[in-house]
């Protein structure tokens, strides 16, 4: 498996990470192919893609682990990209376009004038026949991709900055600053609205139903999309976190976060516990003044540290073995981080 994240330094990072009695994290690859910080990063079978506020989209080719090229169809900030399987690839910008990718010859099948404003966020429908976006024209979009044409246009009081469908594609979730609207497929309403007190910068669905939810402070929240009720919060960073990733593996839910406080931490989230039961199972990185060229440390379990907060209890596994040489005072935060776990 492998966990990829960028970062304000304009660098993409690549680390192996081998489930087991703990997790191991080793450095695998580092990328720097952009000329400003990275702004959005999407992860298929073999390629990664990194967008940037230099306006471009640049392809790393994992398995080779060589550059594989650069995308250049935006004028503007690239601030959303998002694989349907391995043949395509959608890429919202500043610019208001939305493209669409064919992977296998890397070129752009069609450039839509989505938004009048910026594009903020787009989600591809499980079924890959549908998409939607949002922009700073305080429009939510429904896009027809088999055809390539807009669907539906429903006006925002306020513009959403996140949009994300559900696993099964019922329903659909909007961001507005601190608020996320619940909507149902069928009927295009809102069903339900859950606020938190700070901004969020993230949200990802783990069940159809539980929708986890990070802001601009340290807690990840864990809310039912029925309800609208918090089920569990937890402490999860020392700083802001500013994405999160979630998977399966082996019936286990696994959450990734990571933070401004340059940490890169994996969970294992027990749904089936009154309260939920969250575990640390590792942590990839401390990025904060360390300057990563791969290979030069690797990672074991130095400490383990039992933390009791609430219903649940935390595991932190802190592991640094080796580093390499701290530079001046050269400080790596990581930015939007889309943290993606591949199975090989």
């Amino acid at each position: 498996m492998e966990l990829v994240a960028g970062c304000y330094e304009q660098v993409l990072f690549g680390f192996a990470a081998r489930p087991g009695e703990p997790w191991t994290v080793t450095p695998d690859f580092t990328n720097h192919a952009h000329t400003a910080s990275l702004s959005a990063v999407a992860v298929n079978s073999k390629y990664v893609v990194t967008g940037s506020r230099d306006e471009s989209i640049q392809i790393y080719d994992m398995r080779k682990k060589v550059e594989h090229g650069a995308l250049l169809q935006h004028n503007g900030t690239i601030t959303c990209l998002e694989f349907y399987g391995t043949a395509h690839l959608l890429s919202g910008a500043e610019d208001g376009l939305i493209c669409i990718w064919n992977t296998k010859r890397w070129e752009c099948l069609k450039s839509i004038k989505a938004h009048k404003g910026h594009v903020t966020s787009l989600s591809i429908h499980p079924s890959g026949k549908l998409a939607l976006s949002v922009g700073t024209d305080k429009t939510l979009r429904t896009w027809n991709l088999v055809e390539g044409r807009s669907a539906f246009i429903k006006n925002l009081k306020q513009n959403a900055h996140i949009i994300k469908w559900s696993p099964n594609g019922e329903k659909y979730v909007t961001v507005i600053t601190n608020k996320v609207d619940i909507y149902k497929l069928d009927t295009a309403s809102i069903t339900g609205t859950i606020t938190i007190e700070k901004r969020i910068s993230s949200i990802r669905f783990i069940t159809d139903s539980v929708l986890a939810i990070a802001g601009d402070d340290e807690i990840i929240r864990f809310y039912s999309c029925d309800s609208q009720k918090c089920l569990c919060e937890f402490k999860a960073h020392e700083n802001r976190i500013k994405d999160i990733y979630s998977f399966e593996r082996e019936g286990q839910h696994v959450i990734v976060t990571a933070s401004s406080d340059g940490y890169i931490k994996v969970w294992n989230l027990d749904l089936n516990k009154v309260g939920l039961f969250v575990v640390l199972l590792a942590v990839a990185n401390h990025l904060k003044d360390l300057l990563f060229k791969g290979g030069g440390y690797s990672y074991k379990v130095q400490k383990t540290v039992l933390l009791k907060n609430s219903d649940h209890r935390i595991i932190e596994l802190l592991r640094l073995e080796k580093i390499l040489k701290i530079i001046k005072s050269i400080t790596i935060l990581c930015t939007f981080i889309s943290c993606i776990f591949k199975q090989f």
